[in-house]
């Protein structure tokens, strides 16, 4: 069943933002003059079409909903018939064509803008940003961050919940900021600023950021009760069923969600005999934690999640929204906020800087989007806005193939005042080609390793 949730709503969400690019083709091709044949969602088999006449665009639903086309009238893709000459793709001036290529990859970030300022009014509930444990040495330790102190601006951006105080700490440090003023709620209610100062080793990458930080959020101390049991992991191979309280594990005492966990993640591969009650009454069962890699070291897992007892995150969770007018610039600068990172990301990944593990295949989007959308309506708009931003940046890219590439030969053509030579152009585009197929193998390759793990 989650996997028939996670295919629909990773179709809907291509669906979507295929249609929103291509119709950005589509729409400045149309507004230019150029004739448009055929605007397809989808690849291969035709499931449904619709064309108002033999003159007018035929509007195509196709069976592989991985990507689309809009067809233009182009001499240089078959012959082209006298009358429809002027309205040819190949005849238009660098102009205009560079405009029906860009179109596309710019509507991705207007949409991603859109989804971001309907996120922003319709407003979503997040966790206050209270802070938790924090780790000894880290940046966040260094600055006197202390458990159970709430974070209320930082460089005087309100910030409303814990995903926002983690979104724009990154922001600021990958921009390079050496110090990162916080306003602070501390636990006797009194407001402090405390400074987090970096250095240019501790913003090398996004993963020695967040390492360094060494700042998690604030949660209650939960009783270790077994809730979510995922099928065939270790804790359903061992018998532990929802509701199970656990005592102790190898006669050592069991206080709290978070020492249980920690001792399983101690202990992989390892048997560990656990004494758990059922129904009032004392079970004894033999526990094996299956072995997952994790940052380079091994650690125990047994797929089974914490019991919440209901109202327990109350006095945690926050709702926030914007005015609409308000909401513009804020959708403005998250779409280039996320495009400025990608970019970034890319560049650190493409010299070494920065982990492929940031890299996401069809699998894992897929996953996303079954979850975002059984989060809720507004998180899947988040999902929507992400993607979009991430859509419209790779499509920009110089490489053959993409709107990009096309791009780059027509720049090319304006500084040396005619056009590449046909051969040429069909020469890089294999090679794009190959690249992006390579780079598709690869990350489903990852994203299949994410599976099994």
């Amino acid at each position: 069943m989650e996997l028939l949730n996670n295919i629909f709503f990773f179709v809907v969400a291509v669906g979507i933002l295929v249609a929103f690019h291509e119709y950005g083709h589509f729409w400045v091709a149309r507004k230019s003059g150029v004739k448009v044949l055929r605007f397809s969602i989808g690849f291969g088999k035709i499931l449904w079409s619709y064309q108002k006449d033999p003159s007018s665009t035929q509007y195509v639903v196709s069976a592989i909903p991985l990507g689309g086309y809009v067809k233009m009238v182009d001499e240089r893709e078959g012959i082209v018939a006298e009358e429809d000459l002027p309205f040819s793709f190949n005849r238009q001036s660098l102009k205009v064509r560079s405009a029906i290529v860009a179109a596309g990859p710019i509507f991705n970030l207007i949409l991603a803008v859109f989804l971001f300022w309907c996120v922003a009014v319709l407003g979503e509930t997040g966790m206050r940003p209270v802070i938790g444990e924090v780790e000894e040495g880290s940046l966040s330790a260094q600055a006197g961050l202390q458990n159970g102190e709430e974070i209320l601006k930082i460089n005087d951006k309100d910030i409303p919940s814990w995903s926002e105080a983690l979104s724009h700490l990154f922001s600021v440090a990958m921009e390079g900021e050496d110090e990162i003023a916080l306003l602070i709620k501390t636990t006797d209610e009194s407001e402090q600023i405390k400074t987090i100062f970096t250095s240019p080793e501790d913003r090398e990458s996004p993963e020695v950021f967040f390492d360094r930080l060494g700042l998690k959020p604030w949660s209650p101390s939960l009783r270790p009760v077994i809730g979510k049991i995922i099928p065939d992991g270790a804790a359903d191979k061992a018998g532990l069923q929802a509701g199970d309280l656990i005592i102790n594990a190898d006669s050592v005492a069991v206080n709290d969600w978070s020492s249980w966990v920690r001792y399983i993640q101690s202990r992989p591969g390892q048997p560990i005999d656990v004494t758990l009650e059922r129904d009032s009454v004392h079970v004894v069962i033999q526990l094996i934690p299956e072995a997952i890699d994790q940052d380079g070291k091994q650690i125990g897992k047994i797929g089974a999640g914490v019991e919440i007892p209901e109202g327990v995150l109350d006095d945690l969770q926050v709702s926030y929204s914007i005015a609409p007018l308000e909401a513009i610039p804020v959708a403005f600068q998250k779409t280039a906020f996320i495009a400025v990172a990608s970019l970034k990301m890319m560049g650190k990944m493409l010299v070494g800087k920065a982990s492929v593990d940031n890299l996401s295949g069809p699998i894992s989007i897929a996953q996303y989007a079954g979850q975002s959308a059984e989060l809720g309506f507004v998180y899947f708009l988040k999902y929507l806005g992400l993607i979009s931003v991430s859509l419209g940046v790779l499509n920009l890219l110089p490489v053959p193939v993409l709107d990009g590439g096309h791009l780059l030969f027509f720049a090319i053509e304006g500084i040396k005042g005619g056009p590449i030579p046909e051969k040429i152009q069909l020469f890089f585009q294999q090679i794009g080609m190959f690249l992006l197929m390579a780079l598709m193998f690869f990350v489903v390759i990852l994203d299949i390793e994410r599976v099994f793990q």
